[in-house]
């Protein structure tokens, strides 16, 4: 999944990104409240954390700006003061969550996957599509009871496709919420990916659940459920 991180502290700043990428995710970070504010409204991001205190302009100010235009990327603000009154205006101003400065790497990956999942609908910590599961507290794939060993990458594409189950998803969608601005692979990453889940995750099964929508993408669902 993609997220925007924008924390002034570069060491900080620098560690987080650094252990989100090596959970699969795609990260996009920045040092400033503009620059925030330019990554948020130039592409779709899963997920937001923001320093409530950063020049240029404030955590605060980029949420109400974003909520103003109508954005609802899940915001998780991190803020070196445990202040009521700054967390109760963050929630009013539409934050879905809050981490105060020092944290647990652990509990801000743990808020992350449950705001992404609140914000698809979904507040189990297990996805389920037919016998195919995801068990996105332990990071774990089994499908017909049988484990499923995924890469970083392709558990990030999986859970996005299941997040998104029978929707049809354009590859210019997927590789939008997969793969961040610095990335420089080939056009064909999306194609590439989604033939390594098939070969794991179908591969051996009477019931396929990967299909391609000729001239749209891949969605991912049950047999029963195609039109």
């Amino acid at each position: 999944m993609r997220i925007l991180l924008a924390e002034d502290e570069r060491d900080l700043n620098r560690i987080i990104t650094k252990k989100l990428t090596s959970e699969g995710y795609s990260v996009d970070s920045c040092f400033d409240g503009k620059e925030a504010l330019d990554f948020l409204t130039s592409a779709e991001y899963d997920a937001a954390i923001l320093d409530i205190m950063m020049p240029g302009m404030d955590g605060l100010s980029v949420l109400r700006t974003l909520r103003s235009a109508g954005n609802s990327t899940p915001v998780l603000f991190l803020t070196a003061r445990d202040s009521i009154a700054d967390r109760v205006k963050g929630l009013d101003l539409g934050a879905n969550d809050y981490l105060v400065k020092p944290f647990s790497f652990d509990e801000l990956t743990a808020r992350i996957r449950a705001m992404i999942r609140t914000a698809h609908g979904s507040a189990r910590s297990e996805l389920v599509v037919g016998d195919l599961v995801m068990d996105c507290a332990l990071g774990r794939v089994t499908r017909g009871g049988q484990e499923i060993v995924l890469s970083a990458k392709e558990y990030a594409l999986l859970e996005y496709l299941m997040l998104n189950a029978n929707l049809v998803l354009s590859r210019e969608k997927i590789e939008n919420h997969i793969w961040n601005f610095d990335y420089e692979g080939g056009t064909n990453v999306v194609d590439v990916y989604i033939s390594y889940l098939r070969r794991k995750i179908d591969d051996g099964h009477e019931d396929k659940l990967i299909h391609t929508v000729r001239g749209r993408g891949y969605v991912l669902r049950e047999r029963s459920a195609l039109p």
